[in-house]
């Protein structure tokens, strides 16, 4: 799963680093940095629309020298996944714990990007509504 973000030259160095979506920005020392920044500020962002029980919109492509691919973690991506396809659903978490056979207050814990949730149960919650996860791998860009 990836975001792209603007990477400008900061007046006093650094860099700005700013996302169209999720509206929002973040700064680094140097390029490096500010992929590390950009990154946790992805995931910070999207824990508060999962949390707020936000709806989320498909990542969009943006083009040009400046925009840099921020890709979200495999684990968080796989939660950002299964918490788009339950709220499309129209399945409540008590139903989709009663499907699981799981607590529903672990039900909460699948969409919490920062929980580490083991991929059994996560493999486990895409059948539950109605959907099957698949894992790709990739050459990695140059």
């Amino acid at each position: 799963m990836v975001y792209y973000a603007q990477f400008e030259p900061a007046e006093e160095g650094g860099f700005v680093i700013t996302f169209p979506h999720p509206e929002g920005a973040t700064q680094g020392e140097n390029e490096a940095d500010g992929m590390e920044m950009a990154a946790d500020f992805l995931l910070c962002a999207m824990s508060i629309h999962i949390r707020n029980g936000d709806p989320l919109r498909d990542p969009k492509v943006y083009k040009g020298k400046r925009y840099r691919p921020v890709h979200l973690p495999a684990l968080a991506a796989i939660k950002v996944e299964l918490y788009r396809a339950f709220q499309a659903s129209g399945v409540r978490k008590a139903e989709l714990a009663r499907r699981m056979g799981i607590p529903k207050t672990n039900v909460d814990q699948l969409f919490d990007l920062k929980f580490k949730t083991s991929l059994t149960l996560m493999e486990a919650a895409f059948p539950a509504i109605g959907k099957r996860l698949e894992v790709a791998v990739h050459d990695r860009a140059a």
